[in-house]
């Protein structure tokens, strides 16, 4: 259990972020890459948004499989995504979607937030991603720890991922505050193994009855101002 100040606010020992879709804009820096992907395949007329769901569907499905690289999931899910739409494509269009990381950008909120936390706190992030791809991730800032999936082994939904940042968090699980915004990894991987999470629920979506509930709910990451002492 987080310890909490004389207001009742959470003093973490440690604070961690998943970092596409609640650091940086994942979707919407995506949808230009995938455009380019489905104009290339000849599929211009399908809608970006529809297909890109799907793919991420199909990695987040990959994810709970035996390890493998982020980048090799992706071709393998564009290759799932082309069949399922019925499109004749190479997978090898993936790399659109690595060349864009370099120019994906953080939510406006962010950078002013984790300013204000990193005088209080130590700050990690968790992401299901190779460590090549976050060093292209433009977060503008450094981080306690790093936990990727390939530091790990595996991923978040089956725990793998977040079991290497409680082993590296120097403090207990019950001293973690971890803030994502994917129901099917954050609060699936995180709530079983004990961790206190806040979803950043950006876009609004219900919770899905099959998902722990988590924590907190926030709108944004700005959001956990007000429930941590800071």
């Amino acid at each position: 259990m987080i310890a909490r100040d004389g207001e009742g606010r959470l003093t973490p020992a440690l604070m961690s972020f998943d970092v596409f879709g609640t650091l940086i804009d994942v979707r919407g820096g995506s949808h230009g890459a995938f455009r380019s992907i489905l104009a290339d395949a000849g599929a211009s007329g399908i809608d970006v948004k529809a297909f890109w769901e799907h793919w991420e569907e199909r990695n987040i499905a990959h994810y709970w499989e035996p390890y493998r690289r982020y980048r090799d999931i992706c071709e393998l899910s564009l290759a799932e995504a082309f069949s399922h739409f019925g499109v004749n494509a190479p997978s090898r269009l993936i790399e659109r979607y690595f060349d864009a990381f370099a120019g994906f950008e953080m939510f406006a909120d962010v950078a002013p937030t984790l300013e204000r936390l990193d005088a209080h706190y130590r700050l990690a992030v968790v992401s299901n991603i190779d460590d090549d791809l976050l060093a292209e991730t433009r977060l503008a800032r450094s981080f306690d720890l790093v936990c990727t999936a390939e530091r790990a082994g595996g991923y978040k939904p089956d725990g793998t991922l977040f079991k290497y940042l409680i082993a590296n968090a120097g403090c207990g699980r019950g001293g973690i505050l971890h803030s994502g915004q994917s129901q099917h990894t954050d609060m699936v991987g995180g709530k079983p193994l004990g961790l206190t999470v806040a979803w950043i629920n950006r876009r609004g979506v219900p919770l899905h009855a099959s998902v722990p509930k988590p924590d907190f709910e926030l709108g944004n990451v700005a959001g956990l101002l007000g429930i941590v002492a800071a």
